[in-house]
């Protein structure tokens, strides 16, 4: 699992504050969330798996940290009063699908939609920091924001040598 070597925020000491729960859902299983991340990496693992092993183990490394944010959120949210559901927008009954993971088939392509979702989640994590008010909330937040730039940086990392 690639993320850095600090521990996260305990969700174990999370109270009721929908508000905070409703925030972070975004990050959950929403058409760009955490869990479309898992699905996407995962994906283009296979494709690299038959051009560079290594590669490949990497994308499946960050597709278990992705995993491992699944879970420290919808823990985080049902500690908050915020059913974890796998809907396209919080609050809604429109159910994830798959319609935003990449389709991508060749290694530089694969790899700029990946950088570009985690531009995109560390940006949209970033929102959320301005809208929290919970502190214990925003330092889980803080956190997986480190594994986010981890990954990026991972992934350019591999880009450069398919560019």
């Amino acid at each position: 699992m690639l993320v850095l070597d600090l521990p996260y925020p305990s969700v174990s000491e999370l109270t009721a504050d929908v508000r905070s729960g409703n925030i972070i859902s975004f990050a959950y299983a929403t058409l760009k969330g955490e869990v479309a991340a898992v699905l996407q990496y995962i994906g283009h693992r296979f494709y690299f798996d038959i051009a560079n092993k290594e590669d490949a183990d990497a994308l499946f490394s960050v597709a278990l940290a992705e995993m491992h944010h699944v879970d420290l959120l919808g823990k985080a949210m049902l500690k908050l009063g915020t059913p974890p559901r796998y809907v396209q927008c919080p609050n809604t009954y429109a159910y994830f699908n798959t319609s935003q993971v990449s389709r991508a088939t060749s290694p530089v392509k694969m790899l700029m939609d990946d950088i570009q979702s985690e531009m995109n989640a560390i940006a949209d994590y970033q929102k959320m920091l301005f809208a929290l008010k919970n502190e214990k909330v925003a330092a889980l937040i803080q956190r997986i924001i480190l594994d986010e730039q981890l990954h990026l940086e991972t992934f350019k990392d591999m880009l450069k040598k398919y560019s």
